[in-house]
């Protein structure tokens, strides 16, 4: 929520810093995120002043220029090469001084002395779209001639700046979606912090609605609330012989400072009112009530209703709407209908100010997928006493700035009004729980400026009266959180010393697990992504590996899209690559630590799960494009399965996981063209490899992906479960390399030659690794050949040659005997 310093010192009456302002908010609960100099006129016109046109002759070089002398101030005459049909000789002009930058929509433009078809140009005479006054440009800008010579503009125009405090709003803290509910807290912590200077504290300055009158009661429209449970409280009022049209400077900068773009001054005071004092308005054309009378109810399922944004929707029977006799007019509280909202050619308004149900809302703007300003605050809780103090707000100003007459009684359909909620508070808890024994007298001013009063009062406990517009405050906790976060966090002092007991634990540390293998993919250059685990059921219907019966629905979804948790991170694995190549990131190395979820009825509960769930971490990786970027060094290289597989090998190598067996897969797969599969003792620990074109097609990539998929939980068991570390010295003895060139059949891979290998020479053998591989017209048909270097070292001495000749021909044996291996 951005909220303008400048506004929020109104409220307050506190003249300090936008700085100061920040951290006082942010000590109190409202974190200041961001902080941003707002400007009217983007760079203020810095470097523009009014200038007098002394001369004007046509450009010897250039017909439709014109050369210009401008005084400028004092002495200051500048030589301007100008192009506007209408400039003159004593004119009055606003100039861009030499060094001025001007921000001409979203270009800038620097003023430079210069020349122009041989003439000297030292500033530029401007026109109203090259300052961002207005949106002409038939010509330069003629001022008044009383104007002042060297004035700037800013002075002209009285441009200002402003501060804009972004605040990350906590779901809680309804009654701080507005300036009134900031400066209520800004109010509180600044006079907690001077609590010993009661000449300096301030009061929270409500706007004054004083100047309210009722002028007739020519345009009555009554109101019926069918659904009092959805709507407690409707209020409204008529105003007629109003004009539509631009909102005053003012009213525009605040909705600007505040994020929001003007639209007309009947709307933009609805808004004003909205983050003014948090209470959300609208604003219906008479004309579109028909039977001129307002019923708040619901309609009947599947009943068609167009909203402002030209999208016909289907309601349900749970759509609280606002009617007239004959249709529906405004989905309550969440968006207005297409039919009856203000424009430039209404003259008469019928102004709503009520309060929803919150839950109803949540509903309704769930339903829809419409999220909006009065959606956001009503959803939270608004406050239902405010709603008549909103509409003189409202009425009052527009009828400041639009004209017409306020012509009806306040309608204010209110049959069961909400009650302050009553908490005793007890001093004891106070100090219990803060951990610091605070004045009473402290206390019970936070509690005032906070807008809660306080009676009952004894020396042990007192009766805390919350008002609604709280509705988070409603236990005696809750009312020391309040006190607490105003007094300050920071004020409770720690005893000291500090003590700490330290605990050991035999288990395997998860997160440090998780940490280390993170590390080891950053530095290798992959990027750590967080996808979404909330997923569409439709997905389904694209890849063939979720299993629909097992989907984990949500009870409460988001959104329809949005509706089942996730059965597998390659989706969302793709849906990050896909939004990196449409932005011409084609390389990428990206891995995610995420949890899946499947529904299982005869799962039952442990410290792990909930019965009829189960779910998993896993670890996914994927790769695709090239292997390294692009460079004249060395021939591009694209990412492949071996790629993929050296890493993950790596990975296990880091978690002193070796007892592994590797099944490869050349069949297609729902995921997988071919893949290669790690197993323990029967389990499968990681399934890898290039996924198939229909998977791909899903998110129109047309590049090669590779996917490993490992089963993080499991890695973790392995790991919990491994033995001490053993430590061996450095080797003293020369190791020996020894080469074959193997020829079997096709279908024989190098892990199963390895596995024979350290089989036949458990000992002596520290290394094999595959170095080239063959298959074409010069070998048998059904044949390749591997070439493989064998590692041999004896830590105990030196290998002699008839030690060696005896290890290779035992491993030749071994492969002829299960592989009929041949030297080739």
């Amino acid at each position: 929520m951005k909220i303008s310093c400048k506004w929020l010192k109104k409220y307050s009456g506190l003249e300090i810093s936008p700085e100061e302002i920040s951290q006082i908010l942010t000590s109190c609960g409202l974190e200041v995120e961001g902080m941003e100099v707002f400007e009217t006129i983007k760079g203020s016109l810095k470097g523009v002043v009014v200038g007098e046109v002394l001369s004007c002759a046509k450009h010897p070089s250039a017909d439709k220029l014109s050369l210009t002398t401008v005084k400028v101030g004092g002495n200051d005459i500048l030589n301007i090469v100008c192009g506007a049909p209408n400039v003159r000789a004593g004119q009055k002009v606003l100039v861009a001084t030499p060094g001025t930058t001007l921000h001409i929509g979203e270009k800038q433009l620097t003023i430079n002395k210069t020349k122009i078809r041989g003439e000297i140009s030292e500033g530029m005479i401007c026109a109203e779209d090259e300052l961002g006054l207005g949106t002409s440009h038939e010509g330069i800008m003629v001022l008044d001639k009383s104007v002042p010579v060297g004035m700037t503009a800013a002075e002209l125009f009285t441009l200002s700046s402003d501060v804009v405090l972004e605040i990350g709003l906590t779901p809680n803290r309804a009654d701080a979606a507005s300036y009134i509910g900031v400066a209520r807290d800004l109010v509180a912590s600044w006079n907690a912090l001077q609590f010993n200077n009661p000449a300096i504290q301030t009061t929270l300055k409500m706007p004054d609605i004083s100047s309210f009158t009722i002028d007739n009661n020519n345009l009555p429209i009554p109101v019926e609330v069918v659904d009092s449970n959805a709507c407690p409280r409707y209020s409204g009022i008529t105003i007629s012989g109003i004009q539509v049209k631009e909102s005053p400077d003012w009213l525009k900068e605040f909705l600007k400072a505040s994020g929001i773009r003007p639209i007309n001054n009947i709307v933009d005071v609805t808004n004003f009112v909205l983050f003014e004092l948090g209470q959300p308005l609208h604003a219906f054309d008479v004309k579109s009530i028909k039977g001129k009378k307002v019923i708040v109810k619901t309609l009947p399922d599947g009943t068609p209703f167009t909203t402002l944004d030209g999208v016909e929707r289907k309601l349900t029977s749970q759509n609280l709407m606002i009617c007239n006799e004959v249709e529906g007019m405004c989905i309550g509280g969440v968006f207005g209908g297409v039919e009856s909202g203000v424009t430039e050619k209404t003259t008469e308004i019928f102004l709503e100010s009520a309060y929803f149900n919150p839950v109803s809302i949540r509903k309704t703007s769930k339903y829809h997928g419409l999220k909006t300003d009065a959606s956001f605050r009503f959803e939270r809780g608004t406050d239902p006493n405010i709603t008549v103090y909103a509409l003189k707000r409202a009425a009052s100003l527009i009828r400041e700035i639009a004209g017409g007459k306020i012509s009806s009684q306040v309608v204010d359909v209110y049959p069961a009004p909400f009650k302050n909620t009553q908490v005793e508070v007890s001093y004891k808890h106070i100090n219990r729980l803060i951990g610091k024994q605070i004045d009473k007298q402290i206390i019970l001013s936070i509690l005032n400026w906070l807008g809660i009063e306080s009676s009952n009062h004894s020396d042990t406990c007192f009766l805390a009266s919350i008002p609604p517009f709280k509705p988070d405050v409603y236990r005696e906790a809750d009312v020391i959180e309040e006190i607490l976060r105003i007094y300050g966090y920071n004020n409770i002092e720690i005893d000291q010393p500090l003590r700490s007991s330290i605990s050991v634990s035999e288990k395997t540390n998860r997160q440090a697990l998780r940490n280390h293998i993170s590390d080891y993919l950053t530095y290798n250059g992959f990027f750590e992504v967080l996808c979404n685990s909330i997923i569409k059921s439709a997905n389904a219907e694209s890849f063939r590996f979720l299993n629909p019966e097992k989907f984990v629905s949500i009870l409460n979804p988001i959104s329809r899209d949005l509706d089942v948790l996730r059965q597998s991170l390659l989706p969302g694995l793709l849906d990050t690559i896909a939004f990196n190549i449409n932005r011409k990131t084609h390389n990428q190395k990206l891995y995610e630590f995420g949890k899946i979820y499947f529904s299982d009825p005869d799962s039952k509960a442990n410290e792990n799960q909930v019965a009829g769930f189960t779910e998993h971490w896993r670890l996914g990786i994927a790769i695709t494009g090239l292997e390294r970027p692009e460079s004249w060094r060395k021939i591009d290289c694209a990412v492949d399965f071996f790629s993929l597989k050296a890493m993950v090998a790596k990975i296990f190598e880091r978690l002193g996981i070796d007892n592994y067996k590797e099944t490869s897969n050349k069949t297609q797969t729902d995921i997988f063209e071919y893949s290669l599969t790690y197993q323990v003792n029967g389990q499968s620990m990681a399934e890898l490899g290039k996924l198939t074109e229909g998977n791909l097609k899903v998110f129109d990539i047309k590049q090669d992906v590779f996917f490993a998929d490992i089963d993080w939980d499991l890695c973790v068991e392995l790991v919990s479960a491994r033995k001490s570390l053993t430590f061996s010295p450095i080797p003293r003895y020369p190791e020996v390399r020894r080469d074959l060139a193997l020829m079997v059949d096709a279908s024989v891979g190098f892990s199963d030659l390895e596995q024979v290998a350290r089989s036949a020479e458990a000992n002596l053998l520290k290394e094999v690794n595959l170095f080239d591989v063959y298959e074409g017209d010069k070998i048998e048909a059904g044949k390749k050949s591997y070439a493989v270097s064998f590692i041999l070292r004896d830590d105990s001495k030196t290998l002699k040659d008839e030690e060696i000749e005896k290890i290779m021909k035992r491993l030749l044996e071994a492969f002829a005997k299960n592989f009929n291996a041949k030297l080739r």
